[in-house]
């Protein structure tokens, strides 16, 4: 039998090649004639960067720039083995990581680091330039990525506006006079890991914000700010981002690159398969294990265990996702190429615990999986 084993990173716990070594191990134990394929993944989230650089043989970067809170952060960013692309994951200089959860407001956070890093790899020459939109503490449709880059948004009055999305709302004007000028002639790509459009009930503001420490109120709050955002967007640079899927990626982040750095939106786990080759790596496979934080409704937006198990189901390889903890909808991947989900706790324990044994756990549940696999194939039909 041949398992492919192809986990995304389990956020604030192990990178995806530790999940993958993890699930490996707890398959053996069940049959150690078992040939496994390790394919860690991501897509455009937490470890597209290593997974990128790592098998591109690139090289790590690391700029202190500002946070989602202000303050200054360290960011790691690299540039791929071809010497020409640089790897940007947003949420290095903007993420949900670098907030403590009671300091989780997206009304006040900023992706204006995430621009510097993007103006740093334009300053150094790099002409390819992807950006990971995941795991993002912002609501901010890039405004503050796209004045790190020189654009500068204005009130009524002509004042600059302060940072986070709640601003958006007094948004009057959006001058690109004096936006960076390599952004002419680099190519921008952003890597997405789901394919919301801007605004609405599966928009930025409504399916993320809650994750991110939005009540409703602020909630309706920040999708009418995006919705006026996209609206000055139209009216003043001409490009309509509303619609476009993606663009509610990284709390609107996909929609700043596509208005205010003339970027193309590509699927992240499609783009980091092509680079790890996962077509050859599920030739001649029977199963298909994968693997995240939180399985839910969200998990279907084009998130890595939906980009697997597309690629799975073109062979006829089913796929198994091992979940650390299932949320409202999960039942949906069933009908969207998941044969199973699994949830890998044992017992209830408290967030801080599971995130300490996320390793062990993963490493039971694979074995645990596997031998209802063998149950169910030994049974009569």
């Amino acid at each position: 039998m041949k398992v492919v084993v192809a986990p995304q990173a389990f956020k604030g716990s192990l990178s995806a090649l530790a999940a993958a070594r993890a699930i490996a191990r707890g398959v053996l134990i069940c049959d150690a004639t078992t040939e496994i394929a390790l394919v860690p993944v991501a897509d455009g989230g937490d470890g597209t960067l290593s997974a990128l650089i790592d098998s591109t043989g690139g090289q790590i970067f690391k700029s202190i720039v500002t946070g989602p809170l202000g303050f200054a952060v360290q960011a790691e960013w690299g540039v791929m083995g071809d010497g020409q692309t640089a790897v940007i994951e947003m949420a290095q200089a903007s993420g949900l990581v670098l907030v403590p959860a009671k300091r989780r407001n997206p009304l006040n956070t900023t992706t204006r680091g995430t621009g510097q890093i993007i103006k740093e790899a334009l300053d150094k020459g790099y002409s390819r330039i992807i950006v990971g939109l995941g795991g993002s503490a912002t609501n901010d449709g890039g405004a503050g990525m796209a004045s790190a880059l020189g654009a500068q948004f204005l009130d009524h009055g002509g004042k600059a506006l302060s940072d986070g999305g709640a601003a958006l709302s007094e948004l009057a004007h959006i001058d690109l006079a004096t936006i960076h000028p390599g952004l002419k002639s680099a190519e921008i790509i952003g890597a997405t890991d789901v394919t919301n459009t801007l605004c609405g009930p599966t928009g930025a503001s409504a399916v993320y914000g809650p994750q991110k420490g939005a009540s409703t109120e602020m909630i309706n709050r920040l999708d009418s700010a995006l919705m006026h955002l996209s609206d000055i967007i139209q009216s003043d640079i001409g490009i309509n981002v509303l619609d476009k899927p993606g663009s509610g990626a990284a709390g609107g982040l996909g929609a700043g690159l596509l208005a205010f750095a003339n970027a193309e939106l590509r699927s992240g786990i499609d783009m980091v398969c092509d680079v790890l080759e996962f077509e050859k790596h599920i030739n001649g496979a029977d199963l298909v294990i994968t693997g995240e934080g939180r399985s839910d409704a969200s998990t279907i937006f084009d998130k890595a265990p939906m980009g697997v198990a597309r690629k799975a189901s073109a062979h006829n390889v089913p796929t198994v996702v091992l979940a650390g903890s299932l949320g409202k909808g999960y039942e949906e991947l069933y009908e969207n190429g998941i044969s199973a989900v699994v949830c890998i706790a044992d017992r209830p324990m408290a967030f801080e615990q599971s995130l300490s044994r996320t390793e062990e756990l993963l490493e039971a549940a694979a074995d645990r999986t596997m031998r209802l696999i063998k149950l169910g194939a030994s049974m009569r039909p």
